[in-house]
């Protein structure tokens, strides 16, 4: 396959060239309103119970949902009590009530609830919700904010709400993603231009990364059309469209630069470039794809949605490295190395150094091995601690009025507006007699479990299992669409999906639980999240694993490679997992990265970098197993292929992990915690696989395995020779000794025989 598209790329490469521009523009004008498509939330579970509530309580109930909160500020010594600022608060809650979208409008100047006003008398809240979908309502507040946001009268009004924070953090992902594209772009293009010497060589990766970026938005654009897609989608598409693009540019660059050097002339080096540097694009595209196909087993879109994302990206990224960028070269040949800065070595002393690293590295196989692996699993300990939890306004930076407003509420009011914990009892046909009946004996029940201040309901509000005289709110007395809605006022004023009011909601549904009721809420929402999470895990890992064991024994023929490969590529991820707790949840070195630690860290990120970092990690592993591989098969010997092949991908593998820890430290550059979460990990977990996995670790194992790292049994022998992809032309003889050599006795003679070898020659 790759030997007949190589043919036709060199046979036809203006029009290959003249198609993808075509393609290029055509996404450039499909993917031109994406930001505006796209949608921030996805962490819940669309089946689980929450939602089920969620989905009465937004049709039935908006007032105890409420997405819109307007903090209402008197002026210096006045008090939101006195007459006539009563009257404005009064007016501008009638107003905001008059229009079209919004319901539920529910102010302090209306019900006099104590805990709509702040402690000091000088705040009030007006809560309501705007109705329609994340895009509908995101636009409707866009058109309502500036009308009532600042002075009214002699009110100050600021906004928040969950809509405003979902808002602020959309377009303050927008904004950083420029950042980082003006940033990444051209500190990629300087380091490029180092490793290869010239201009014009460099540019051609960053243009694979630029032309893999624009499809991919217009890919997410037709996503759009019949899914959901999250914000975060362009984020991860800016990072692995620049990186792994310019990853497998720098592989092709580099393989023909080769053959060029060699003495073949263009075209001859293209065909060849494609078959060998091709094979390995192929493979490495595969495995990364696999990674990132393991979201699409979770229920939740955001995860979902960066699947499609980085399926999309990857599998563009290698097309345009195998097609366009050879058609590329065909067109440039020799004048690839134009524009020079620097003289180019083609040998020399990088080369040696590297392969005088790994000769030191594999004399001293045992200790490398030993104080590598203890060192990457001391770093990984703090993951053990690792909370749970979800984002919320804390995500946005210290200046923003949503997240100030969301501290206002928390730090100067007895309780938030969207505190509460709705309980829907499911009253089926009976009369409303019945239904209350059934409500209240529920309300008491709900009311003796611990941290709950009160509990409202159709038949009264209770406290301690006891009706108090307290009044009954009006939307607790209604029965709506077969349900009755019993709301939960828990004592503590933590966060809404703090862990008590998690363990509140365990505590409630199990009493609820022969009632038949739902129990909602952000908690709840939380809780269901991590039980849909924790089902998805084991089949994830298993299709990553089994996929990942199929794709690396098809490239190598072994039995041992898939296993050592996978097992390398996890415990380089130790060093990313154990910063995420340090760094982001207990917030060390957060006054540097300019974030606010929350104390736990989101559920769905850890499987979003696990499966990314996972991706990457595989990418150059196969990069590096692919050409010690073509190097055994051709000489049979397995210490010298292990250095020939350090030395030859060592320093491609160093230029790839930098040029992608630049990008993903551009993104880790927002002012998103998340995405800075995200962008800092991953990051880390490329410069500790390429700097200390691949470098040391590989080398010191693959001296200790042998020839025993080629072995399989019989029956995958026989398979790989029909299925496997493999390059080069090996000799009969080496071939039969790799597959034979079973024993650890014959694997040690031939080791020894290859150590002295090599001593000699040096």
């Amino acid at each position: 396959m790759l030997k007949s598209l190589g043919s036709h790329v060199v046979r036809r490469p203006w029009l290959f060239l003249v198609a993808a521009v075509v393609l290029i523009l055509d996404a450039v004008l499909l993917g031109a309103d994406l930001p505006e498509r796209l949608s921030n939330g996805g962490t819940t579970d669309p089946s689980s119970e929450s939602a089920r509530v969620q989905r009465v309580l937004e049709e039935h109930y908006p007032e105890q949902q409420p997405n819109l909160v307007l903090l209402v500020s008197v002026p210096e010594g006045a008090q939101v009590d006195d007459r006539e600022l009563a009257q404005q608060g009064a007016r501008l809650a009638e107003r905001l009530a008059f229009e079209q979208s919004v319901v539920g409008v529910v102010s302090y100047w209306q019900t006099g609830l104590e805990e709509l006003r702040s402690r000091d008398g000088r705040q009030a809240v007006i809560a309501a919700r705007i109705e329609g979908g994340d895009d509908l309502a995101r636009d409707e507040l866009e058109r309502l904010a500036p009308r009532y946001r600042g002075e009214q009268g002699d009110l100050n009004v600021r906004i928040s709400g969950a809509l405003a924070v979902q808002n602020e953090i959309e377009s303050t992902v927008a904004e950083d993603l420029t950042r980082s594209e003006l940033i990444a772009l051209p500190l990629t293009l300087a380091v490029l231009v180092w490793v290869f010497g010239g201009v014009v060589a460099a540019a051609l990766p960053v243009l694979v990364g630029l032309a893999t970026v624009l499809g991919t938005g217009a890919v997410l654009r037709l996503v759009t059309g019949f899914t959901e897609v999250s914000v975060f989608a362009q984020n991860l598409t800016t990072a692995l469209g620049l990186g792994l693009a310019i990853d497998y540019a720098l592989l092709i660059v580099r393989r023909f630069r080769e053959e060029i050097d060699a003495g073949a002339v263009p075209a001859d080096a293209v065909l060849r470039t494609v078959r060998t540097a091709g094979r390995t694009v192929l493979f490495s595209a595969l495995t990364v794809a696999v990674a990132l196909a393991a979201m699409l087993v979770f229920p939740l879109y955001f995860l979902r949605s960066l699947a499609y994302a980085g399926i999309s990206v990857v599998l563009i990224a290698a097309l345009t490295a195998l097609t366009v960028l050879p058609a590329v070269l065909v067109l440039l040949g020799h004048r690839v190395d134009a524009l020079r800065v620097r003289r180019r070595r083609t040998g020399g002393r990088v080369p040696s150094r590297k392969g005088r690293l790994t000769d030191e590295v594999m004399r001293r196989a045992p200790l490398v091995t030993v104080v590598v692996t203890g060192l990457l699993l001391v770093l990984g300990l703090p993951f053990l601690g690792a909370r749970f939890g979800t984002a919320d306004h804390r995500q946005l930076p210290a200046a923003s009025e949503p997240r100030a407003v969301q501290e206002s509420l928390r730090d100067d009011f007895d309780s938030s507006p969207e505190g509460s914990v709705p309980v829907l009892l499911r009253a089926g046909g009976a009369s409303g007699e019945e239904a209350r009946a059934t409500a209240g004996r529920l309300a008491g029940k709900l009311s003796r479990l611990g941290g709950v201040t009160r509990v409202e309901s159709s038949a009264g509000t209770y406290h301690d299992g006891r009706r108090s005289e307290l009044p009954t709110p009006a939307d607790a007395s209604r029965r709506t669409a077969g349900h009755n809605l019993v709301t939960v006022v828990a004592e503590d004023d933590t966060a809404a999906t703090s862990a008590s009011r998690q363990a509140l909601v365990e505590a409630a549904r199990k009493a609820s639980a022969p009632e038949g009721a739902w129990v909602g809420g952000p908690a709840a929402a939380l809780v269901d999240s991590k039980a849909a999470i924790g089902r998805g895990l084991a089949p994830a890992l298993a299709f990553v694993l089994g996929a990942t064991l199929l794709l690396v024994f098809l490239l190598t023929g072994s039995a041992v490679m898939p296993l050592l490969t996978v097992g390398l590529n996890a415990l380089s991820l130790t060093a990313m997992f154990g910063a995420v707790v340090w760094v982001f949840q207990d917030g060390h070195l957060s006054g540097l990265l300019g974030f606010t630690a929350t104390g736990d860290v989101e559920t769905t990120l850890p499987v979003l970098m696990f499966c990314v970092a996972f991706g990457l990690s595989m990418d150059y592993g196969v990069f590096l197993v692919a050409r010690i591989k073509e190097d055994f098969d051709r000489t049979g010997d397995h210490r010298a292929a292990v250095v020939r092949g350090m030395r030859t991908t060592g320093g491609l593998i160093t230029a790839a992990a930098v040029v992608l820890s630049v990008v993903f430290v551009s993104i880790g550059l927002s002012r998103i915690t998340n995405t800075k979460m995200l962008g800092f990990g991953v990051a880390l977990a490329v410069l500790v696989d390429a700097l200390v996995v691949r470098t040391l670790l590989v080398p010191a194992v693959l001296r200790l395995l042998g020839h025993r790292a080629w072995w399989a049994p019989g029956p995958l022998r026989r398979v790989h020779r029909r299925l496997g992809l493999r390059e080069g032309s090996p000799t009969a003889e080496n071939t039969e000794s790799a597959e034979n050599t079973e024993s650890a006795e014959t694997a040690e003679t031939a080791e020894r025989t290859s150590h002295e070898r090599h001593a000699a020659t040096r």
